[in-house]
């Protein structure tokens, strides 16, 4: 089949993968145009270009699908589908119209739970048991179109975002493979308006630990912030970045190092926080024992 893909991250990159390995003509590459990055700040390509180029396919990174140039260009290729994961660009009514089998979105949640911009860290955060993946149709609202397929993922307490995303990223690949060899069969399922939840984007300003929450609370907020912003916690007079962190059974009063077994044990609002994973500025992320060879702390000390 002749397929636009359009996608920039690493989510993105096991669906392309797929639909190469599947044998699909992928007859253009949309992704967003190279960035500034590192210390350098030098261009850097998107994770998609990456493989794009490996493999010799042909990339277009127009800075928006507006112009009447760029939507020549991309009717040009006549292609049969457009796959979209994590693109980041507005798709035009136009060029949604152009592939005659239809534009298909590859989202991260169980669709209608969790529209928008951080579906696996609102799930995480809202405590839910399962997520997983949703293949739909690519409308002009956000993620409300017609549902083809769904994948479902467990949510353990070991899961982290990216645990979560880089099982997602794999599924939804599969899934997309699969949807396609089934189009012709799948009915549409449009969603449910009243069951629609919206995961609005993460904020550095809710990366820092209150520990008047409950434990359970405070770990989901550090798994959900895990590889970004990742949950911050003052001590020391420093502001120290928490990676790890599952709920215990002690008690005490809350921000108050009350143990040192197994993890770096805080008391909570409601039961406390095992921290097994941190950062202090400037230095390595490491696990707690190590971590507190450079950084001693005692029963009794506290994080604000």
């Amino acid at each position: 089949m002749k397929i636009i893909f359009a996608g920039t991250p690493d989510f993105a990159v096991p669906a392309l993968a797929a639909l190469i390995k599947a044998g699909h003509d992928i007859v253009l590459i949309l992704t967003q145009p190279d960035r500034p990055a590192g210390r350098g700040m030098k261009l850097k390509a998107s994770p998609v270009k990456e493989l794009a180029l490996a493999h010799q396919l042909l990339i277009f990174q127009p800075e928006t699908l507006k112009a009447p140039e760029v939507q020549s260009r991309i009717a040009e290729t006549e292609a049969e589908v457009m796959v979209v994961a994590a693109y980041g660009l507005i798709i035009p009514q136009a060029i949604l119209d152009m592939p005659k089998h239809g534009c298909y979105n590859i989202h991260a949640s169980l669709l209608p739970r969790w529209r928008g911009a951080a579906p696996i860290q609102r799930a995480l955060l809202a405590g839910d048991s399962e997520t997983g993946v949703t293949i739909m149709q690519v409308v002009l609202a956000l993620d409300a179109g017609a549902m083809l397929k769904k994948a479902v993922i467990p949510i353990t307490t070991l899961d982290t975002a990216q645990t979560l995303h880089d099982t997602l990223a794999e599924q939804g690949g599969r899934l997309m493979v699969e949807a396609l060899a089934e189009l012709d069969a799948l009915v549409p399922e449009p969603q449910k308006e009243a069951l629609v939840t919206y995961a609005e984007k993460l904020q550095k300003s809710e990366a820092p630990i209150d520990w008047n929450r409950s434990a359970v609370e405070i770990s989901r907020q550090v798994r959900a912030f895990n590889p970004f912003p990742v949950a911050t916690a003052m001590m020391q007079g420093e502001v120290w970045k928490v990676w790890f962190a599952s709920a215990a059974q002690w008690r005490g009063a809350a921000g108050e190092v009350i143990a040192l077994e197994g993890g770096i044990v805080v008391s909570c609002g409601e039961g406390a926080l095992c921290i097994t994973e941190l950062q202090k500025p400037g230095g390595k992320r490491l696990g707690w024992k190590e971590f507190l060879a450079g950084t001693p702390l005692k029963i009794g000390d506290k994080f604000a």
